[in-house]
């Protein structure tokens, strides 16, 4: 697995940016939505990154900086031919490891509360992350949960 900083103009990587978008739509509300579009995920405080097997586009994950101290996880997502096989562990270790170098002491996420997302809950609080209030711009929703991992 090699893990790169993408500058998402890849054919792969838009149609799994898209597939992403496409299945959030059809399981949460729209306003309920804190997936980005790719446009959106090419702002200078975001740095966005794909998992690769050679030619094989395995996943992807991005760190948006909220302020010198605080980044939020943004847009993972394995691609299907490859759940289970560890790429989402790596890709959080990946981003931990980044967060800690920029110095951050918080890194928080927000996901969804439905079935869909009941492993990528499992799978942050695995790596240590606990549930907390809504942070930065985000509002109590019941379609979405927060997260937090104090560094």
């Amino acid at each position: 697995m090699e893990i790169r900083v993408d500058d998402l103009t890849g054919e792969k990587i838009t149609a799994l940016i898209h597939q992403h978008l496409s299945g959030m739509h059809d399981i949460t509300p729209a306003e309920s939505v804190h997936a980005l579009p790719l446009e959106k995920l090419k702002q200078p405080d975001i740095t966005f990154w794909s998992v690769w097997d050679q030619d094989d586009l395995m996943g992807c994950g991005a760190l948006k900086e909220l302020n010198p101290t605080h980044g939020e996880i943004k847009s993972m997502r394995t691609a299907s031919a490859h759940l289970r096989k560890g790429v989402a562990g790596k890709l959080i270790e990946h981003l931990l490891l980044e967060a800690r170098l920029r110095g951050y002491t918080r890194v928080s996420l927000e996901t969804g509360t439905s079935e869909e997302f009941v492993a990528a809950q499992r799978l942050y609080e695995k790596y240590g992350f606990t549930y907390c209030d809504p942070f930065a711009d985000y509002k109590l929703d019941p379609n979405s949960m927060f997260m937090k991992l104090d560094l």
